[in-house]
């Protein structure tokens, strides 16, 4: 059984997808064409909603929903600690203050208590949500929260394309549609459900929004006649505000298209993998499993488990054992409040997220990816069992 070389994440591309990017790099365009358009108008169907506006990568999908929300000096902007540094960092980029909510001991989201919390303390600006692992937040609890308080909502899914929930009305809401948002953003990073080698994309249902995300990812630059206040001929264009160079290009969205056809596949496939995780690991009573709300269908872009008893120290000695057997762990994530830039900066301290913290003792990601074969999962599941018995409690 050794020898495996399995990494926590993984990406899958066929001849279908290396076919399509070819035919656009035989077109005569490899950026700005129409296949960025189409592109978008198909993740749009995909979650249903109006509007996508594909970006170089998540982080600057994330900088650009913060600056079309209006972030500016000073702004407040809360998201989870338990993300990756980006959905804090996007609000620095525009001048605004980083602030977390501690995340729910069982989802590892955002705890919608917390967030009520956090904003009878302080005002702020935006809420950034972190769909972790691909599990779904309380959207309906966050946005009664936020409603009437004036705060924009900026949905980091970053792990969750193809995630759905059910709200209290027993309707079905894919992530991306915006229904309890104002802007979704989604990363396209080979670990991620899908790929565009590296690619993001902003979706909203607000067509003010929609129009600023575009126009900032182009320079601040314009040639809308509308919007223009001169028009010298057919070359001249406009630069209304400061933007930046976040375009993708034309071939990584033939990629999009070809992947976007098969997420649904993925995800189910992913989900058995899950499910055989959860049968053989949920009653070792070692184990703490990721808990799903009821309602919610997980894209399972992570599969995280923490160890019940033993704490960092334990964790640590088990996730090494498991690099020796050539599975390809990883944490989680260390909380962003504790990196060395916010604690230097914004005076953060151990003990100011005890939930997130920890759970960042005791957390790591087994390997979860739809090109695992049946008998990658079992290997797995027997290592880890077998690092659980070579690492007891200390």
């Amino acid at each position: 059984m050794e020898g495996k070389n399995l990494p926590y994440g993984r990406h899958w591309v066929d001849d279908g997808d290396i076919d399509a990017v070819v035919k656009v790099l035989r077109s005569d365009w490899l950026t700005q064409g129409d296949t960025v358009s189409r592109f978008e108008e198909e993740l749009a169907r995909y979650c249903g909603t109006r509007y996508a506006v594909a970006v170089a990568n998540a982080t600057a999908g994330l900088h650009l929903a913060c600056l079309a929300a209006g972030v500016g000096e000073g702004d407040r902007a809360l998201t989870s600690p338990i993300t990756f540094v980006a959905s804090a960092n996007c609000a620095l980029y525009c001048g605004g203050r980083p602030d977390f909510v501690d995340i729910d001991a069982r989802t590892y989201n955002m705890d919608p208590a917390a967030l009520k919390r956090a904003l009878v303390a302080d005002p702020a600006k935006v809420v950034v949500p972190v769909h972790f692992a691909g599990q779904p937040c309380d959207m309906e609890a966050i946005t009664e929260i936020v409603r009437g308080r004036g705060l924009t909502i900026i949905e980091d899914a970053s792990h969750a394309v193809g995630s759905r929930w059910t709200d209290s009305k027993g309707q079905e809401q894919r992530i991306g549609n915006c229904s309890h948002s104002d802007m979704t953003v989604f990363s396209f990073h080979p670990v991620k459900i899908m790929t565009t080698g590296e690619g993001g994309a902003v979706l909203t249902n607000d067509p003010v929004l929609y129009r600023r995300l575009v126009n900032l990812r182009v320079h601040g630059i314009t040639k809308d006649p509308d919007v223009m206040g001169a028009d010298h001929g057919p070359w001249y264009y406009e630069m209304r505000d400061l933007g930046f160079n976040y375009r993708i290009t034309d071939f990584q969205c033939a990629l999009g298209l070809s992947q976007l056809a098969k997420v649904d596949e993925w995800i189910d496939r992913r989900r058995q993998v899950a499910r055989a995780y959860d049968e053989a690991l949920g009653a070792d009573g070692e184990t703490v499993i990721p808990h799903q709300l009821p309602g919610s269908h997980s894209a399972y872009h992570l599969y995280v488990v923490q160890v019940a008893e033993g704490g960092a120290d334990r964790r640590k000695r088990v996730f090494e054992y498991l690099r020796g057997c050539g599975l390809g762990v990883q944490v989680h994530y260390i909380p962003v409040h504790l990196q060395p830039y916010y604690r230097d900066n914004w005076q953060y301290e151990t003990g100011d997220y005890p939930i997130a913290e920890a759970y960042y003792e005791r957390c790591f990601s087994l390997p979860l990816f739809p090109k695992m074969t049946d008998g990658d999962v079992d290997y797995v599941i027997n290592a880890y069992q077998r690092a659980l018995r070579a690492c007891p409690p200390a």
